[in-house]
C-alpha cells in the first residue's frame, strides 16, 4: 500500500488517461481478438500456444484469487483512492492481477515467438507498462502484479516450449485436452464449494466459472480441430479480413447477446463463455473445413 500511496502523489490528468489506455491492452476482449485473428487467418499453431498460455494462466490466477481472497486496495485502506475511471474494470479479488496475467500471456508468447530483438524489447516494455499501470491506477499492489507475472510467464514458457518450439504435445491431443478439461472441472467444483459454503460471493464465483467455461471449450476445440478438422487460412488479404470480421462479429454478438437471454447464474455464466469460445474454435471453423483424408 505504501508504494501505491507514493504513486498517487504524482498522478496527473494526462498520466491517468495514458495508463488507462495502456491497461485496456490487457482486457479480455483485446486478447481474444488477437487469438481469433491468429487462429482463423494467420498462424494456427501460434494461436494454440497463446490460447493455452492465456487460458491455463487464467484458470490458475482465478483459483488463487478465491483461495486468498485479498480485497482491493481501496477496501484494505478506505482512505486510499484509485483513479475513478479504472474501478469499473477492476472486478474480482485483488491478488493476483488478472490484467497482468492477460498481458503476460499475450506479449510473453509474442516475445518467445519473435526473432527480432526490437519486438522482444517492445513486448517486455508492454508487460512492464501494463503491470505498472495497474499499480498507478490504484487497482493492484506490487505483490498482486509480481505473483501474477510469475505464474503467467511460467505458463507462457511451458506452452511455447511444449506446443511451438519442441512440439512435444503433437500426437497427444487427447491427453492434453483431458488434462485441461479436468483443471476446468476442478476449478468449477472448488468454486461451488466456496460459494455454497458462503465463503465467496456470487460475483467472485462468476469470474471463476467464466474462466472454466472458456477453458473447457478451448480444450475440447483443440482436440476436435487437431484430430478432425483441417481448415486453412485464406490465401488473400481480402479473404482473411472477411473471415475475421464475420467471425468476430458473431463472437461479440454471442458475448453480449447471450447474457440477457440465459441470465447471470453460475451455470449460465459457464455456458455463455463455453458457447462463445466453442463458436470461435469449433463451430465457425466448420464452415470452412475440409475433411482430413
Amino acid at each position: 500500500m505504501n508504494f501505491l500511496e507514493f504513486l498517487a502523489q504524482y498522478r496527473t490528468e494526462w498520466a491517468d488517461i495514458f495508463f488507462q489506455i495502456i491497461t485496456y491492452l490487457a482486457q479480455e476482449a483485446f486478447v481474444i481478438v488477437v487469438i481469433c485473428w491468429l487462429y482463423w487467418c494467420s498462424n494456427k499453431k501460434l494461436a494454440y500456444t497463446l490460447g493455452f498460455s492465456y487460458f491455463t494462466s487464467g484458470l490458475l490466477v482465478q483459483g488463487l484469487k478465491i483461495t486468498f481472497r485479498v480485497p482491493r486496495p481501496w477496501i484494505l485502506n478506505p482512505d486510499f483512492h484509485p483513479v475513478e475511471s479504472a474501478v469499473s474494470g477492476a472486478t474480482g479479488y485483488s491478488f493476483p492481477s488478472g490484467h497482468t496475467q492477460s498481458c503476460t500471456s499475450l506479449f510473453g508468447t509474442l516475445c518467445f515467438y519473435t526473432k527480432k530483438n526490437f519486438i522482444r524489447i517492445l513486448c517486455g516494455l508492454m508487460i512492464f507498462l501494463i503491470g505498472f499501470s495497474r499499480m498507478y491506477l490504484g487497482c493492484h499492489t506490487p505483490q498482486d502484479v509480481l505473483v501474477s507475472f510469475g505464474v503467467s510467464i511460467l505458463c507462457t514458457y511451458l506452452s511455447y516450449y511444449l506446443l511451438y518450439k519442441k512440439e512435444l504435445l503433437n500426437g497427444k491431443e487427447k491427453i492434453t485436452s483431458v488434462c485441461m478439461a479436468l483443471v476446468c472441472l476442478f476449478l468449477v467444483l472448488y468454486t461451488l464449494i466456496l460459494y455454497k459454503g458462503g465463503t465467496i460471493e456470487l460475483k467472485y464465483a462468476s469470474d471463476c466459472v467464466k474462466a472454466a467455461g472458456a477453458g473447457m471449450a478451448f480444450s475440447i476445440g483443440y482436440y476436435i480441430e487437431k484430430t478432425h478438422l483441417n481448415f486453412k487460412a485464406p490465401e488473400t488479404t481480402k479473404g482473411k479480413v472477411i473471415r475475421f470480421i464475420v467471425g468476430l462479429s458473431v463472437t461479440l454478438a454471442l458475448q453480449t447477446g447471450l447474457k440477457p437471454l440465459i441470465g447471470t447464474s453460475l451455470p449460465a455464466s459457464f455456458m455463455r463463455y463455453f458457447l462463445v469460445v466453442a463458436w470461435a474454435v469449433i463451430l465457425y471453423p466448420l464452415l470452412f473445413t475440409r475433411k482430413k483424408s
